[in-house]
């Protein structure tokens, strides 16, 4: 059931607590650094640093017919009661992105007690805007049908993601097209938490994302900017001071700005300890400590209605 938005609060945190700040900054500049020496995928190294206790992983469980559209499901023990779900989409451009790439992700929500599914999603240039959209609407159709059966809440489902999956999330969020077509209703959704999302790009300037939305053709009805209304579930946006991929204040804080005039809950925070990449990352043990992002998350969603 859709719930009346709370009264609205939005609040800009430019700094994490003073202690440790600066050393964490240096903890995450020598991980990024030995990163590079050794050649390694950062989130390789952070998946091989997080702990496979807390939950259960079912893997590449098929939302729909192609080999895109699989989804992995994190399910938490020593749950008693059904438990609220995230539904987690991570970014690439819309280009790139492999769901076992965010297990580090995935398993630092499970271990807070969440029911968490990642979906891949078809991207480009097999295909363009809107297919993966129309993808990730049925992954989280299938959740609304299969979250009970795994312990989760179906009144209690979230849709959050990173970067271009950001932007995902709050298209299915704001914009009723597409849940619309799989028989489902953004309203039933419990909240969106976005994490360094484009949510009003236009005009598109960057020549590898032009062809993703058919630019110059590109209608203002791409943009979740463009769709809010009375009716957008509650909303947390988490930006970063440091992003020189996604501008936060021509996209967090306009879309905070947008919901506000519309009555919409909605929190805004940003992290002078954060760039585009550590935004994600952070919600790992071994960075945890520049923002606390997962408290966000967990403080978010313990705080519904």
């Amino acid at each position: 059931m859709a719930r009346k938005p709370r009264s609205v609060s939005a609040r800009r945190t430019r700094r994490h607590p003073s202690r440790g700040r600066d050393a964490w900054r240096v903890i995450a500049l020598l991980f990024t650094v030995a990163l590079g020496l050794a050649g390694c995928s950062p989130v390789a190294v952070l998946n091989g640093l997080t702990a496979d206790t807390g939950y259960v992983q079912y893997p590449a469980l098929p939302y729909a017919n192609g080999p895109r559209h699989a989804l992995d499901l994190y399910q938490p023990l020593g749950r008693s009661t059904p438990t609220p779900v995230v539904v987690f989409f991570y970014g690439g451009s819309w280009r790139s992105g492999e769901r076992a790439e965010y297990r580090f992700a995935a398993a630092a929500l499970a271990q807070q007690g969440l029911l968490v599914i990642v979906p891949d999603y078809r991207v480009y240039p097999e295909v363009a805007y809107p297919a993966f959209l129309q993808d990730a609407a049925r992954a989280v159709a299938w959740t609304f049908q299969k979250a009970a059966h795994y312990g989760g809440d179906p009144g209690q489902i979230y849709v959050m993601g990173h970067s271009a999956g950001a932007y995902i999330a709050a298209m299915l969020a704001y914009d009723p097209r597409w849940l619309g077509a799989e028989r489902q209703r953004p309203e039933r959704l419990a909240g969106f938490i976005g994490l360094a999302g484009p949510y009003a790009f236009l005009p598109i300037e960057d020549p590898d994302i032009q062809p993703i939305f058919h630019w110059p053709e590109t209608t203002p009805e791409t943009q979740p900017l463009t769709q809010v209304t009375a009716r957008a579930p509650r909303t947390l946006l988490i930006s970063a001071a440091h992003d020189t991929v996604v501008n936060p204040e021509r996209n967090s804080v306009a879309l905070a700005d947008a919901l506000q005039r519309k009555g919409v809950a909605v929190t805004l925070k940003r992290y002078d300890t954060l760039n585009h990449a550590t935004i994600v990352g952070a919600l790992a043990w071994p960075l945890r400590g520049l923002a606390p992002v997962l408290d966000d998350i967990t403080a978010f969603i313990a705080a519904a209605p």
